[in-house]
């Protein structure tokens, strides 16, 4: 089901899209997967409604400290997904790719999915039909045995790129060749094809060991005026269009002038920094994910720029370490994961006082946690922005802004 971009004239597209995406945002559409699923928690409202669901959420967890602006939500909020997954294993005889049921380790059979990107749904189909073609197993995880696990495909909205990661349980894959020129064959807009192999018991969907079968292994992805890297480990935001505006909230709240020296804390491939580092004198990054660091360095030689360092480190021990050096930074900007920055991460932050602190989160009861150490340990908050970069889900980011007091 194509929505929001079905083919039309040029003429008439601007006009129709905005009679659709009104229309959308009134519409209730019915997943056929949902009572199963779990994944779109919010999928039974009106668009409109889950932003008004998500702006209370947030005044009641952040609302204390000031007025909280109205959430941004999309024009269109389907198909936004730029990594998808799908769990490979077999019933009745029978290859089947598809999602976990919620709370279980039972594949629910799926071809297509509402917020997730309909070509790399595609391909995941052509996947599952070519294993079968070429008698290739789903891995049973229990039995650890078979071949195909999961496939994972990440794709650049705006680069068109296109990576397919072939999960399998052991690395000898029979008829490689053939099956990667049938795989492209019937979709040449893949740019790389990588093996990734995971043979243990574990909920992770990549293992250790990788290898590429066709292109060069990453894509890249254009994002706010700059090129990024994407490699299959490495974590990149899963729906771009949000992140553009999500990021440009982080650096209109960082107001920065040109003389600041920036940290990025939990700074990922560098998508954050590197945005805003023709803003600062100098910028910072520190991540703990080494393929991340990696993919950070070479995006900043790919985008020119020389005004960024990147270390690979544990953000909390990187700003106790910092904190004994009496370095000093002027604007932090932290987007920790969904369990929020530690004790540890805070303490030294209240240490170094910087100017301002930037808190990018996908959890605003975390982020109201750390938020209420902050306040109490000499700062006092400046702005607050939900996004919704989750639609049909319970999830939303916020961005805070905190100033000294």
């Amino acid at each position: 089901m194509a929505l929001c971009h079905s083919k039309r004239t040029a003429e008439s597209f601007v006009a129709s899209l905005v009679k659709e995406s009104y229309a959308m945002s009134k519409t209730v559409l019915k997943c056929p997967h949902a009572k199963k699923c779990g994944g779109c928690q919010l999928q039974n409202m009106t668009y409109d409604r889950q932003l008004s669901f998500k702006q209370v959420k947030v005044i009641k967890l952040l609302g204390k400290y000031r007025h909280v602006d109205e959430i941004i939500g999309m024009d269109c909020p389907y198909h936004y997904r730029n990594k998808v997954q799908a769990a490979f294993g077999e019933k009745n005889g029978e290859i089947i790719s598809g999602i976990y049921q919620s709370s279980t380790h039972k594949i629910v059979p799926v071809d297509a999915c509402l917020i997730e990107d309909e070509k790399a749904d595609e391909i995941i189909v052509t996947v599952r039909k070519l294993a079968k073609s070429f008698k290739l197993r789903a891995f049973n995880d229990v039995a650890m045995k078979g071949f195909l696990r999961h496939v994972l495909i990440k794709r650049g909205f705006s680069s068109g790129e296109i990576m397919v990661v072939l999960v399998t349980g052991v690395m000898d894959f029979p008829k490689e060749e053939q099956f990667v020129n049938a795989l492209l064959s019937r979709h040449p807009e893949i740019t790389t094809i990588v093996q990734n192999v995971n043979n243990k018991r574990t909920s992770l969907l990549l293992g250790e060991e990788s290898r590429v079968l066709f292109g060069g292994g990453y894509i890249e992805e254009d994002l706010c005026g700059f090129r990024f890297r994407i490699s299959p480990k490495a974590f990149y935001q899963v729906n771009p269009t949000q992140t553009a505006v999500l990021y440009g909230k982080a650096l209109e709240f960082a107001e920065l002038s040109g003389k600041e020296t920036v940290l990025d804390a939990y700074c990922g491939t560098g998508t954050i920094g590197i945005i805003a580092s023709p803003l600062a004198k100098r910028v910072v990054g520190v991540e703990l994910n080494a393929d991340a660091v990696k993919d950070a360095k070479v995006n900043a030689e790919l985008n020119g720029v020389n005004n960024i360092s990147f270390f690979e480190d544990d953000a909390g021990r990187f700003m106790v370490k910092a904190a004994q050096k009496g370095e000093r930074y002027d604007v932090v900007i932290m987007d920790p994961p969904r369990a929020g920055a530690s004790q540890e991460f805070l303490k030294c932050l209240t240490v170094l006082a910087p100017k301002k602190v930037v808190y990018i989160s996908c959890n605003p009861e975390t982020q109201a946690r750390d938020v209420a150490f902050l306040v109490k340990n000499g700062y006092r908050v400046k702005k607050i922005q939900p996004v919704d970069m989750f639609p049909h889900t319970e999830h939303v980011e916020c961005v805070v802004s905190l100033v000294r007091k």
